[in-house]
């Protein structure tokens, strides 16, 4: 594929050279990349990698970008002409460059002929839930703001144009969760460093959310002794009780909750003080559901906070993200609340003696703004972008119990007030009814193989023409296909056509 449009970034403006001669063979002109020259960038190696399994033949480039963003580039011998850099989950820390799937997968580009690439964040974590890294470390919390992601992406198209001798065309970024938000702060800070945009479940406000939010979780889960009021045992009867209610409350009953913010619970009937047999709910674990799933994040005059709440019919999630499993483990959102508040929420770090239950929702929010503007992605006008050309789109799990769709619904309802109808020729979003959160665990819903918006993505940058839906289809433990339905783009939802069968994409239709 002949690239279309001219290389527009060389590393800091600085001329590449090469010791070796020029090379006879694919082979060294792989190996030759090792001996570029680049100012703030360490090449430590470049090698040829057979082709293997599902993945094609490649050269391998690593390094890093001082003084600490870990990067590798993967350059393929059958090359389409296009750049793809895959983002990073959680607090990141780790180099994944063979992530499987989709989700913050670079992979998933190069098995498409893209030269791709991904990085660190600019720091070693133990896992994607340490934050010990940042502790009194405003240079790391920058390279993980968004510095990590931009200097990747410039070094990555500079190798691929000494590389193939051709500009990368198109440029394609995709993250989900904290890639989600690096996605749109590409689009808000660096409008014109990518064509096309792939934002997942994205960490928008990220001290809102994972400071202020994740602690009202946390605190409304939490009893005079410390302990958790809600555990897994727990889940079982809450998530039968709510699909009781709430299925047909979007006007089909399928097992999905497709419209969870037109429903409201009423916990009396499992009530342990209604009479109810057991198992049954106690007064505290209906307060802690009423706090998660209605109230939210509010302060002492119960203002809200963030404008987002626990999703109904996440429940087959909750495991992982809020209550626990029963066998151990999970639980992340009290583990990312208190990571990110001890190291990364303040400008003067708490450190290790502040806790989730110290978060005070009138003092502490306002000491967020600090870090915010390090962090967040939140600014609702798209207008840079739209002028460089690009296209975004954005997808998000109805049923994400870590990062509730519910901010960004607010997020588009505010680019909805700047740009007007002009916003959808700019980007689109998709709300997936019983997704988790980036589509990681299965559940009632799909999950991120069961759907692709990079070809939507690409046919939008070819074409011109925004996707107006894209096609779900979930898969039974055998692999065949259970059902199919389009995701429409927001504010339209599917809407079921009189007398026709719900498995069906072609029963659907997309409606406003």
């Amino acid at each position: 594929m002949t690239p279309q449009r001219p290389q527009r970034w060389l590393w800091r403006g600085t001329a590449l050279s090469l010791l070796l001669a020029a090379p006879a063979s694919a082979e060294e002109a792989c190996r030759a990349l090792a001996d570029l020259r680049l100012n703030d960038v360490a090449v430590l190696s470049a090698v040829p990698v057979a082709a293997s399994d599902d993945l094609p033949a490649f050269c391998s480039v690593g390094g890093y970008i001082r003084p600490a963003i870990n990067f590798e580039i993967r350059l393929p011998d059958d090359w389409n002409g296009g750049f793809y850099m895959a983002g990073c989950g959680g607090f990141c820390g780790q180099l994944l460059s063979d992530e499987p799937g989709f989700v913050n997968a670079m992979n998933h580009g190069l098995r498409r002929g893209y030269a791709a690439a991904t990085m660190d964040g600019g720091h070693w974590g133990a896992s994607s839930v340490d934050a010990r890294w940042a502790l009194h470390n405003r240079l790391a919390e920058v390279d993980w703001g968004d510095r990590a992601v931009r200097e990747t992406a410039k070094l990555g198209q500079t190798v691929i144009a000494q590389y193939y001798d051709a500009a990368p065309s198109p440029r394609i970024f995709a993250g989900c969760s904290t890639g989600g938000r690096q996605a749109n702060m590409l689009a808000l800070r660096d409008p014109d460093l990518f064509d096309g945009i792939l934002s997942g479940a994205p960490a928008l406000d990220y001290t809102g959310l994972v400071a202020t939010w994740m602690a009202s979780v946390v605190q409304a889960n939490t009893d005079a002794d410390g302990q958790r009021i809600i555990g897994p045992g727990d889940v079982g009867l809450i998530r039968e009780h709510v699909y009781a209610q709430c299925d047909a409350a979007d006007g089909l009953e399928d097992g999905l909750l497709s419209d969870p913010d037109a429903c409201t619970v009423d916990w009396t009937a499992i009530a342990c003080d209604a009479g109810a047999n057991a198992p049954c709910l106690s007064g505290a674990q209906i307060e802690t559901l009423t706090a998660w799933t209605e109230r939210g994040a509010v302060d002492s005059e119960g203002a809200q906070l963030y404008p987002a709440t626990v999703p109904l019919g996440s429940e087959p999630f909750w495991g992982l993200w809020l209550t626990g499993f029963e066998a151990g483990g999970g639980a992340l959102v009290p583990i990312f609340n208190q990571q990110f508040l001890q190291f990364m929420a303040f400008r003067e770090d708490r450190g290790e003696g502040f806790t989730s239950l110290d978060f005070d929702f009138d003092a502490d929010p306002p000491e967020l703004a600090f870090m915010g503007r390090i962090y967040n992605a939140t600014t609702p006008d798209l207008s840079a972008f739209a002028e460089a050309g690009g296209r975004m789109i954005t997808w998000h799990g109805l049923a994400d119990a870590i990062v509730p769709h519910g901010y960004t619904v607010d997020y588009y309802t505010r680019l909805r007030k700047t740009h007007g109808a002009d916003l959808d020729a700019v980007t689109r979003l998709f709300l997936i009814p019983g997704m988790d959160h980036c589509g990681i665990q299965p559940g009632p819903g799909i999950t991120s193989a069961g759907f692709d918006p990079l070809t939507a993505l690409e046919e939008w940058l070819e074409t011109g023409t925004a996707p107006e839906s894209l096609l779900m289809t979930r898969t039974d433990a055998e692999g065949a296909t259970d059902w199919t339905r389009p995701a429409c783009a927001w504010p339209a939802k599917a809407e079921l056509r009189t007398d026709s069968g719900w498995r069906d994409a072609e029963s659907f239709i997309c409606t406003e």
